[in-house]
């Protein structure tokens, strides 16, 4: 059978997924399921089914936490990613601050990375916003930094990519997170990246907006 219709495409790949996780002896936790699928849907990656952990009910807590919240992304990648339909029906404001010029400066003239003075920026314009982090390790570790001192983001997503301060980022702050009470999903490894991000964040909207079903987004 051809699929040609997206909504018939996404259902189908979603049947795909839900076998292919049974032959492989993988129960999803329905909270996690959602999260999961749609990440493995993005990268047709299997290994994320093991790979993503989240903190004590950040499924939940994240579908509750992207009602009226700021989502602040670490690559505008992601930002374009995250499904704007559905964050509309939540009154959901999307920001990245990566490609502002007194970012720019100023973590030149710190000598530090654009995506850790973005984070400061972030937190101190909306500190009770959703961070999505797809590609920086060095924006996660800054976030772990400022929980340690206080800050409390509604919801930490920790999915970067690479070699360099990966792995080590991603437990560093799903350590902190655990500890402190912050919810967290984090992809754990060095796997990710800012479609990863938005797929996460999407799978949270389209839960907390009832459009997990996709002809509810034609």
């Amino acid at each position: 059978m051809t699929f040609t219709q997206p909504a018939e495409i996404e259902r189908e790949s979603m049947r795909i997924i839900d076998r292919e996780l049974a032959e492989r002896g993988i129960a999803l936790p329905p909270e996690h399921a959602a999260i999961v699928k749609r990440v493995i849907h993005t990268t047709a990656d299997f290994d994320y089914a093991r790979a993503i952990r989240f903190t004590d009910k950040a499924a939940s807590g994240g579908v509750a936490a992207l009602r009226g919240h700021v989502i602040v992304t670490d690559t505008n990648m992601a930002r374009a990613g995250i499904s704007k339909a559905a964050a509309k029906k939540l009154g959901c404001e999307i920001c990245c601050y990566m490609a502002e010029e007194t970012v720019a400066a100023e973590a030149k003239e710190r000598g530090v990375t654009r995506a850790a003075v973005s984070m400061e920026r972030a937190l101190a314009e909306h500190p009770n916003a959703v961070f999505a982090i797809g590609n920086a390790p060095t924006a996660l570790l800054k976030l772990s930094e400022r929980i340690e001192a206080g800050a409390r983001p509604a919801l930490v997503i920790g999915v970067p990519v690479g070699f360099v301060n990966v792995t080590e980022s991603k437990e560093q702050a799903f350590a902190v997170c655990e500890r402190l009470g912050v919810p967290a999903v984090v992809a754990m490894g060095r796997k990710g990246g800012s479609n990863v991000a938005a797929a996460i964040c999407n799978a949270l909207l389209y839960t907390a907006a009832g459009l997990l079903e996709p002809e509810g987004r034609q």
